[in-house]
């Protein structure tokens, strides 16, 4: 019995701790998504790329595919879609810790992640301030009807130079 609840524990601990996924995230002003993250896995730490964002009907209508706005904090002036604001983020056993980059003004922050039911808090964090958000899942409804989902297999990191 006791290897039973062991085994269950570890199991439990290994799933709700995953945070690989499309996640999308939501204006805390206005409560509309902004955009859709990829969160991929590569060597053994996480990372968060851009693949489309949202206008102000809702409808994702800049993507890794048809990028149209330019992250101005960065840079080369890379589109938002296709850059990774997220990376090196390493599983400490209850989140995923490591980098966050607000593409807007150049500025990155410790980062901390981890699973809230099925959704994904995000937490930047500067010395003792932080700022947390929490984004839902993406939903097929959520892209584009023509969109090919990337696959986060084959994903490897591009970190952005910040001016």
């Amino acid at each position: 019995m006791m290897r039973f609840l062991i085994a269950l524990f570890y199991a439990c601990s290994i799933f709700s701790h995953d945070i690989v996924g499309f996640w999308k995230s939501i204006d805390e002003d206005s409560g509309i998504a902004r955009c859709v993250v990829a969160i991929y896995e590569y060597q053994d730490k996480c990372y968060g790329r851009i693949i489309g964002s949202f206008d102000a009907e809702g409808n994702m209508h800049d993507t890794i595919y048809h990028p149209l706005t330019r992250a101005p904090g960065v840079v080369g002036d890379p589109y938002y879609s296709g850059l990774d604001i997220i990376w090196n983020l390493e599983d400490n056993g209850s989140s995923h810790d490591g980098k966050i980059l607000d593409p807007e003004n150049g500025k990155i922050y410790r980062a901390e992640l981890w699973r809230d039911d099925e959704n994904l808090v995000v937490r930047g964090k500067l010395f003792l301030f932080f700022r947390s958000q929490t984004w839902l899942p993406a939903l097929s409804s959520d892209f584009p009807k023509d969109f090919k989902m990337p696959d986060l297999s084959k994903l490897v990191p591009k970190i952005p130079e910040v001016k």
